[in-house]
């Protein structure tokens, strides 16, 4: 994607890897791995609905097999990301341990890449392993297990996958979360997009939910979104991704403005920009549109980044130094 100049800086706190590579990457991904893609690719990646996602992330998914893949893939992000302002980063992956995969040879790729990101684009990159929701709970704590080994070389928190959200409750998860907090990591479960607030409810109660990614359905329950705004729970909110996928019916019905306005704090991401052919420059300005400024999303960020104090403290420099009005 070509660079675009901007004038203010940015965070994101959901953005999924796999779902950063674009058409042209994957396309020499596959190929140096001999994994066979689709001849319309282009137009295989125009998401329709949530089936159609799930088909395009698993195709990226396949594609991914080896270290310098997963390394590259957040490099790139990064590179992206950067030419739309973003200055902090926390990236979500899958773990892989159904495929027989070496999960160091995963975990060191992402972990490398967040490095090299850093030396080569500025950009602080933190990772949040996902948990898929169709793991079993020993799945989920071989994950948590791993997400704490590699605690000091960026893993900063655990999540639970989005997708599917209902049918699948956060709560058989709690013992991994568990795991991971007692480990130093946060919790980052997704919530609240495709199910309803007592998704969000089981995040916030089982898993001790320090952010949650999406919980824009916490709406539909006026307690709950009190209860946020009162905990000061960040949302991580992709507005663009929420339409496509048909959680909300257009950007104009979005209920970020009405989260915003009753004392919830929400940041804005792109969750997986390839798919939904969108950035981070279109997501923040999707957000201005819905009456949620630039600084307001990025001082969202700040509150609930899994980093450090000391990064948190850049941060805040970063922000301050900024003319918002310019």
């Amino acid at each position: 994607m070509k660079p675009v100049s901007t004038p203010y800086p940015k965070i994101e706190l959901h953005v999924h890897l796999e779902g950063t590579v674009r058409p042209d990457t994957l396309r020499a991904i596959a190929k140096r791995n001999d994994y066979a893609l689709p001849d319309d690719l282009d137009a295989v990646y125009a998401c329709r609905d949530i089936p159609h996602f799930a088909e395009v992330f698993m195709l990226t998914v396949g594609a991914l097999t080896h270290y310098d893949d997963f390394r590259q893939i957040v490099v790139d992000y990064a590179a992206e990301a950067r030419a739309h302002g973003a200055v902090y980063l926390e990236a979500v992956f899958a773990p892989r341990l159904r495929h027989g995969f070496d999960s160091d040879a995963v975990f060191s790729g992402y972990c490398d890449g967040a490095q090299e990101a850093l030396e080569l684009h500025g950009v602080e990159v933190r990772l949040t392993p996902d948990i898929p929701r169709v793991y079993t709970l020993e799945e989920a704590l071989t994950t948590a297990e791993y997400s704490v080994k590699y605690r000091d070389r960026g893993v900063v928190g655990l999540g639970l996958g989005g997708l599917p959200e209902e049918g699948f409750p956060p709560e058989p998860y709690a013992e991994a979360f568990a795991v991971a907090r007692a480990g130093g990591l946060g919790s980052v479960p997704h919530a609240g997009e495709a199910a309803g607030p007592d998704s969000i409810r089981g995040a916030l109660e089982a898993l001790h939910a320090d952010r949650i990614r999406h919980g824009i359905r916490a709406v539909e329950d006026p307690e709950l979104v009190a209860e946020l705004a009162a905990r000061g729970i960040v949302l991580d909110v992709c507005p663009i991704s929420n339409v496509l996928l048909g959680v909300v019916p257009s950007l104009e019905e979005h209920p970020l403005p009405q989260l915003v306005a009753a004392g919830v704090r929400c940041s804005i991401s792109t969750d997986d920009p390839a798919i939904f052919a969108t950035d981070l420059t279109r997501e923040y300005e999707a957000a201005a549109a819905l009456g949620v400024s630039a600084q307001a999303a990025y001082e969202a960020g700040v509150a609930g980044a899994l980093c450090d104090e000391e990064t948190r403290e850049r941060l805040r420099q970063i922000g301050g130094a900024h003319d918002w009005d310019r």
